[in-house]
């Protein structure tokens, strides 16, 4: 069939509007087209595979089996705008917008306070908006796999959740609803004073204002498009782009011809295997055939043996159908199909299941696909066509293997899939084991199935699979062989598992590593499965007399719990907070759960980002060039095949820079050597982004490999590289302390780094103006006067010609403070060369390979205590990994010894710290600063203590811990009250003596579940030491019509920092919110701020806010004394008449704060924010998975200024911790290499995170007369707490190693991964795997 020179048209709906697209560009998606073509930038860019949800869109069809219109949440950057003809989709600005109708969603998750910084607030609606549009009051197991694909930085998901479940049938809702009360409200026997005080609210939005969801208010499907569907284009449409050429025939007849003429071209549907590859991967085909259109690869036919389901059903689909078989048929004919729906149902995320097919997923042979190995074992036949005709063949491990005489021919496409029955004395299994529960890839998973000869536990057929511990997918086959025939027992257990062991074997270098885990997993996996069989078997078998029935093994009550996967569950929960004073006027919002100020427009998309911002006439497009060695000589720069590409137009390098590169030992782009692999070394400039990435893979630089090169702490020490002096802190006699204890106990801690992973990327805008070499700076950043500084430099022009500006920030947590200060200086030098504008936006893998994060850190401790649990004496060591330049690690590394005694006071202190020169990107920032890590290490000498006193570790922590007013390490006097209260409260309040009893007894009932408990305080010092950083200065206007406006030197992150400065200046001006605004944070308006950082953004700021509404006030004094009856607005006409000035800038000096290294005492910290978290888990020894059973927080907030942004920021704090302790792992190559760089490697936590029940509480009655209406900062302090889930779970492992006596003192390492948890937990499996590695 001849292709037309010419493309077709492509036609599609946007939002009920008809798009005509002439020359559609097969590799432009749907992402691409909404924001560029279209103007539609509320679907946002985040990771570009689909794994974050920020761009989920919603697409409509027409099924044409059931002629019913479907529709799918599907992730716009996987999906080519080709695969969209005769499609309706649905954005985030066409389900509502606050200029015309909010959709009950949007205005929902808005007044919950499910948003905070707002960038991924568009893909959390679409996502519920698809699931109500199926499911107008769908359950909330539906709700919680509707959100399981969108990734949150910020909120912790509780409230996002809370939205949703607005919608549910209350089916697990509170049983005491008509009461007025609910059963989560207090703990058991309460005698807390949060649960006595009748001040104390748990409602922090009124959900009774909701208005009402109603779907006949929906946008319609498209008229036009159910005519088309009705009667279908026959014809084959083809769509020509630049290098690709899209295929969509309209007949099955047309797809066989094609397929023959182009043998090599693959076939298209969800595009979720082959995008990432043609992206990451450098995959490229020039022609790609689509059969989206052709009926015939989505038949799916039932008959009395089996199901075959078309090889273009999506897998979303295939869950629906085979959900459909299992409550048809009998149990014994489901087997193979609860098998596959079990995996379906945690495979990637919802919108990913909608869009790739059963076809796709088996034809990518993907050696972590967790559908294969089942389909492998239920002996699933491939039915094949080409033009020569039919043919069928097993989808068997040689298939899966790729070899030629088992495979597809080119000519030949895969048409469906056939799975058959399972039968009677059949069973089939499926396990796996991931990061995380949900969404995240396996790292091994398994099918398995046995047939006994009926009647009898004789195996007549065994087939057990693997994935994840090879190239391909894995069958045991060899194994299987020698056990047919063998009864099912202990005997054949033990052998199974060396045979599988033997035949199953994995190289030392096998792909992502982890060998000994990897191997664990294929015997407990078949260990899991021999109890399940056994079980089955014993409700068969009654009828049955079995021969030699005395050997037949039982399964002791103690070993079911193996059996038991942990469910998926809708977190519940209370957030208690003391509500105002009776007194206070209803219009002052100081202390009110208010609304977000964005919190709206986030949820409509029209709350604008800096990647938002339009396209600026001749504007220029830059993408960066970076170091693929660690350490070497650049020895020469080929720019040559760059500049050829149409649309290059320039390749920025250090020469082009007229001012200062950077520092000496950190330069904003490579002179002569690189440091670590991620190094700017240039940049190019393009017309388009594609242009720039395409000419990026052209520059061809050569380099000299150097010595020595070093990556961990433990090479750094070896080789002496520092970048700082080391830090100390001492009091007391330590030496003379150590030699009168009881006991001593030493032990290292190994906390990893982790990735900011901020929503929204590193990106900025540059714009020259035609004048005095005048810029505007459009960036997102959390400190905007360091980017204006650092550009300033850069271009040699003085700092009041640059004007930076930050309307509001994706996510920064520390790694938005310095980096975007070098993207905006080479950017600004790009602008200044060409004349053009230049937008910078990085892509997710280039931002976390270049950024860094936080700083991985080594501790080594020795701790003197008497018998009693009294700490005498401690000495803690830390060493944090800084990278390859200084950036932040010296001011990490005070910060962690200052932080490092938390909340104990103990006489004889020694606290060292080191950071250490690496050849890995610059460490920097991140929430907490170092505290995280550093405290850490305190609190496993605590456990360690416990451990070898005989105590509960809660115990220890209540004898050492401060109790009356005192002076810490650094000489600083604090008074311990609130801290006391807040350990207390959160004891009462999560019942924690009687749970801790029930855990004991959980432990002693279970040998393969175990459960742990662990409660920990927190003092946690906010502020900079130093007072110059605590100054900040706002600018108040009010306007002739009695509007003011408000500007301040902090910036909104999603903190609510806006929200706040607005509650403040409405209560010093006594007028409503709804007259107050504020536009942006901008250096022309608010000079020489400082970085919104250290929890102390809304303090300062709020302070400089307060003075100039006072200001403003005093002025405004005698108009108010002389017509005390009058309104705002005539006293503020008054005022202009009378010639008085309606502009005041505040300003506040700062907190005093200093320290003295060389004397090691000073007052580094304006105050300290008190807590407490207690958290419940539960492990599988077996799989090291764990679920989070309860979380309680009591955190003393004081007067909190809003108790709903309050609560979202420990609770967002919380879940980003409790990722750094758990899943968040960065993975390098041995050389250098970051490997993790994006969703799919690098897990943060996810809906399914959030801990099954889960309880903030704001401590009540608290005052601190520094701060501003005595509040308190809280961005970073709940970081921490998410120890407490670390601490449980090093707990459960305690208490396994216990009943196995294996020595209780281990290894302390964070995070605590499924490996690190499964190998902890020694049994016979991990001991045959050790034994198995040394006889080899």
């Amino acid at each position: 069939m001849p292709c037309p020179s010419r493309s077709d048209e492509l036609v599609f709906f946007v939002n009920g509007r008809k798009v005509i697209e002439r020359n559609a560009d097969p590799e432009v998606t749907l992402l691409s087209f909404l924001r560029k073509n279209l103007r539609l930038t509320g679907t946002k860019y985040a990771c570009g595979r689909g794994g974050c949800g920020a761009c989920t869109v919603m697409v409509s069809k027409r099924d044409p089996t059931s002629q019913e219109i479907r529709h799918f949440s599907v992730t716009a950057c996987l999906v080519p705008i080709c695969s969209l003809y005769g499609a309706a989709v649905t954005t985030v600005e066409g389900v509502g917008s606050i200029k015309t109708r909010l959709h009950p969603v949007q205005e929902r998750i808005a007044k919950s306070h499910g948003t905070q910084c707002g960038f991924c607030t568009p893909g959390m609606v679409m996502s519920m908006y698809t699931l109500l549009r199926n499911h107008p009051q769908p359950s909330e197991e539906q709700l919680l796999e509707a959100l399981a694909g969108n990734l949150c930085r910020c909120t912790g998901y509780r409230p996002i959740l809370a939205s949703g479940k607005t919608f549910c049938l209350e089916s697990n809702g509170c049983q005491q609803k008509g009461t007025g009360k609910c059963c989560l409200d207090l703990g058991e026997n309460d005698s807390s004073s949060l649960g006595r005080k009748s001040d104390i609210c748990t409602e922090l939005f009124v959900k009774e204002e909701f208005q009402p969801l109603d779907p006949t208010q929906e946008l319609i499907f498209p008229p036009e498009l159910l005519r088309m569907a009705e009667d279908p284009e026959k014809r084959t449409l083809t769509f020509h782009g630049e290098r690709v050429t899209w295929i969509s025939p309209g007949t099955f007849k047309d797809l066989l011809e094609l397929k023959a003429k182009h043998p090599e071209a693959p076939l298209i549907l969800g595009n979720t295997s082959l995008g990432p590859a043609m992206r990451s991967k450098g995959h490229f085909h020039p022609i790609l055939l689509s059969p989206a259109r052709i009926s015939e690869l989505n038949v799916v036919s039932k008959t009395n043996d089996g199901l075959t389901i078309g090889a273009g059903c999506s897998l979303a689909h295939v869950k629906d159908i085979l959900a459909e078989r299992v409550s048809e048929l009998p149990e014994e004919k489901t087997q193979t199909y609860r098998a596959l729906l079990k995996h379906l149902k945690s495979l990637a995320g919802q919108q990913i299941r909608n869009m790739a097919s059963l076809g796709g997923h088996i034809i990518s042979r993907h050696s972590y696909s967790d559908l294969n190995p089942i389909l492998a074992v239920g002996n699933t036949t491939l039915n094949l066509t080409s033009e020569e005709g039919t043919r069928r063949i097993p989808l068997s491990e040689h298939f899966l293997a790729g070899l030629a005489s088992a495979d597809l021919k080119p000519e030949e496409i895969l048409e469906s899939v056939y799975i058959p029955h399972s039968q009677k004395w059949e069973f089939v299994s499926a396990f796996r084991q991931a990061q995380c529960q949900h969404n995240a890839l396996p790292d091994v998973n398994a099918g398995m199935r046995v047939l006994f000869k009926e009647g009898t536990d004789i195996i007549e057929d065994l087939s057990i699979t693997y994935g994840g511990v090879g190239a391909a997918t894995v069958s045991a086959h060899k194994s299987c062989q020698q056990l047919l025939g063998r009864q099912w027992d202990e005997l054949m257990l033990d052998e199974a598992c060396r045979r599988l062991l033997d035949e199953v074997s994995l190289p030392g270098w096998a792909p992502g590593g982890r060998v000994e885990f990897k191997r664990t997993l294929v015997v407990s996996f078949f260990f899991k499965f021999y109890l399940q069989v056994l079980q089955e078997l014993k409700k068969l078998i009654k009828p049955f007399p079995v021969p030699n029935s005395r050997h037949y093994p039982e399964i002791s009550d103690r070993f079911l719990s193996a059996l038991e996967d942990f469910p998926g569950t809708v977190p519940q929960g209370v957030q208690r907070y003391q509500s105002v004073d009776s007194h206070q006027p209803l219009q002052d919002p100081v202390g009110r759960p208010v609304m977000h100020l964005s919190g709206l427009k986030h949820a409509t998309g029209e709350a604008e980002f800096c990647d938002d911002i339009p396209m600026v006439d001749k504007e220029l497009h830059m993408a960066l060039v970076t170091s693929t060695r660690a350490y070497a000589k650049i020895i020469s720069i080929d720019l040559s095949k760059a500049l050829e590409i149409p649309g290059v137009v320039d390749v920025i390098t250090a020469k082009d820079i007229p001012g200062t590169n950077g520092t000496e030992d950190d330069k904003l782009l490579a002179v002569d050597e690189v440091l670590c692999v991620g190094q700017i070394i240039c940049a190019v400039v393009a017309e388009t982004d594609v242009q720039a990435k395409r000419a990026i893979e052209k520059i061809k630089i050569t380099y000299e490999e150097l010595e020595p090169i070093i990556f961990t702490i433990e090479d750094a020490i070896k080789h002496n590289s520092f970048l700082c002096p080391e830090k100390k802190l001492e009091q007391g006699n330590i030496e003379e302390a150590f030699e009168k204890v009881d006991q001593i106990v030493e032990g290292e801690v190994h906390v990893g780094g982790q990735e900011h992973f901020y929503m929204e990327t590193q990106r900025v805008l540059v714009i020259p103006k035609t004048e005095d070499k005048e810029l505007d700076i459009y960036v997102s950043t959390q400190d905007p006067a360091h980017v204006q500084k650092t550009v300033s430099s850069t271009l040699h022009i003085p700092i009041n010609r640059i004007t930076c500006h930050v309307k509001r920030v994706g996510g920064g947590f520390g790694g938005k403070i310095g980096r975007p200060a070098v993207f905006g200086a080479i950017a600004a030098v790009g602008a200044l060369k060409t004349g053009h504008p230049i937008r910078l936006v990085l892509d997710r893998e280039d931002d976390m390979l270049i950024t860094g994060g936080r700083h991985p850190l080594f501790g080594k401790y020795k701790v003197g205590f008497m018998n009693n649990g009294r700490i005498k004496a401690l000495d803690i060591e830390c060493f944090i990994n800084g990278g390859c330049t200084l950036d932040d690690s010296e001011l990490v590394t005070e910060f962690l010894i200052l932080k490092l005694e938390n909340a104990y006071k103990i006489r004889n202190l020694r606290f060292r710290g080191r950071a250490c020169l690496t050849n890995l990107p610059s460490n920097t920032a991140f929430r907490g600063f170092g505290f995280p890590q550093g405290t850490l290490v305190t609190e496993s000498c605590i456990t360690a203590v416990a451990a070898k006193c005989g105590l509960p570790p809660e115990k220890i922590r209540e004898k050492n811990m401060y109790q009356t007013v005192d002076k810490t390490i650094y000489k600083q006097a604090f008074n311990p009250e609130s801290l006391i209260r807040c350990w207390n409260e959160c004891l009462d309040t999560s019942s924690f003596h009687n749970r801790r009893m029930q855990v004991e007894e959980f432990n002693k009932k279970n040998y393969w579940k175990k459960r742990g408990i662990a409660v920990i305080p927190m003092k946690f010092s906010v502020g900079f030491a130093a007072t110059s950083y605590h100054q900040a200065a706002a600018l108040v206007h009010i306007y002739t019509d009695g509007s003011v406006l408000v500007t301040h030197g902090g910036n909104e992150l999603g903190q609510g920092i806006h929200t706040k400065m607005l509650q403040v200046a409405s209560r010093e001006l006594k007028i409503p919110m709804s007259y107050l605004h504020i536009c942006e944070t901008s250096t022309a308006t608010v000079p020489n701020t400082i970085a919104t950082a250290a929890s102390i953004g809304a303090d300062t700021n709020g302070r400089a806010v307060q003075n100039a509404c006072q200001i403003l006030l005093k002025r405004l004094e005698p108009i108010i004394k002389k017509n005390p009856e009058g309104t705002w607005e005539e006293w503020i006409e008054a005022a202009f008449e009378q010639r008085i000035s309606l502009s005041a800038t505040g300003y506040f000096r700062g907190y005093k704060a200093f320290m003295d290294w060389e004397k090691g005492e000073g007052d580094p910290f304006p105050y300290y924010v008190y807590g407490a978290a207690c958290s419940e888990v539960e492990i599988d020894c077996l799989t090291g998975a764990h679920k989070k059973i309860r979380t309680d927080i009591v955190m003393d907030a004081c007067c909190s200024l809003n108790p709903a942004i309050d609560i979202g920021q420990i609770e967002g704090a919380f879940i980003q911790g409790m990722g750094l302790y758990t899943t968040e792992e960065l993975k390098y190559s041995p050389e250098g290499v970051l490997y993790s760089r994006g969703p799919d490697e690098y897990k943060i936590p996810t809906i399914s995170d959030v801990p099954e029940e889960f309880n903030v509480s704001l401590l009540p009655s608290s005052q601190t007369p520094l701060t501003i209406y005595s509040s308190k900062g809280l961005g970073e302090s709940g970081m921490f707490l998410g120890s407490s889930v670390f601490f449980a779970i090093t707990d459960a492992v305690a208490a396994a190693r216990k009943e196995r006596d294996i020595a209780e003192d281990f290894t302390v390492k964070s995070p605590a991964t499924p490996e690190w948890v499964r190998m902890a937990c020694a049994d016979r499996f991990t001991e045959m795997v050790w034994n198995y590695r040394l006889f080899f």
